[in-house]
């Protein structure tokens, strides 16, 4: 809702490590229809939540006006590059099987194919910075290769991934696939982190000091970690194929020739 100046007033919920327990419930019963599904309809379903999103645009971009200051031309510009990042993974969901799989070549009478997997369930802390591009960033990676997911959205500026929350919730994204937290990284990460049914976790926006402590907690139950940048991400750049492959296992068929 808005004041009487137009100002947004909304209270974020504050998750709890029940919350988060919770989100990896609801995560990992929506992992084997999700990883399950076919590329072609997974990139589809990610082609549809870019529609949903662009049809809130004025939405969103009057939100990143109010959370980050800027104004309502680079707020809609922000908006805008959120689209096309979602229309850009939606692409490669039939095509990063193909140039991360290969057929290799053995000696000996036997075919040898290598292919890619999703993990699992994946947590992020997504970044303080950028809470609706940032947010798109990393989420979209993780969900076009089949994984699912638990976020932890920006504390600084909650609003608009609770608005991305409706969009996902409206479009034709099966539930539990993606599952956004809102409150204090320092207090739900660590659960995430030390969480036995959660595969993977992404740090990008989690602070030095939790960053270390989540990456300790991880190493005991064997998690892959992907570590904040030791750098600031300009996220209008090119993202790569880095993050997809980052949450991709790859397994490898031996099938004698000729059977």
């Amino acid at each position: 809702m808005t004041s009487s100046k137009g100002e947004f007033l909304a209270n974020a919920s504050k998750a709890s490590r029940k919350d988060a327990r919770d989100a990896v419930v609801a995560a990992r019963k929506a992992f084997a229809g999700w990883s399950g599904a076919t590329a072609y309809n997974r990139g589809q379903v990610i082609y549809r939540i870019a529609e949903m999103l662009e049809s809130r645009r004025a939405q969103f971009a009057a939100e990143l006006v109010a959370a980050d200051g800027v104004s309502t031309k680079k707020a809609t510009e922000l908006v805008d590059a959120a689209v096309d990042r979602l229309v850009w993974y939606a692409g490669w969901s039939d095509k990063i099987g193909a140039i991360r799989g290969s057929a290799n070549p053995v000696a000996g009478p036997y075919f040898n194919l290598s292919s890619t997997e999703p993990m699992g369930v994946v947590a992020i802390v997504a970044p303080p910075a950028g809470p609706l591009l940032g947010l798109i960033s990393v989420i979209a990676p993780v969900i076009v290769t089949g994984n699912t997911c638990v976020v932890v959205a920006s504390e600084r500026a909650p609003l608009p991934s609770i608005t991305l929350a409706e969009v996902l919730a409206t479009s034709d994204l099966p539930g539990g696939v993606v599952n956004i937290l809102t409150g204090r990284a320092e207090e739900v990460a660590p659960w995430l982190a030390g969480h036995m049914d959660v595969n993977a976790i992404d740090l990008t926006g989690a602070a030095p000091e939790l960053a270390v402590s989540c990456e300790e907690i991880s190493a005991e139950n064997l998690k892959r970690v992907l570590r904040p940048p030791t750098t600031p991400v300009d996220w209008l750049s090119d993202p790569g194929t880095a993050r997809m492959t980052t949450f991709l296992e790859t397994k490898t068929v031996w099938h004698p020739i000729g059977v």
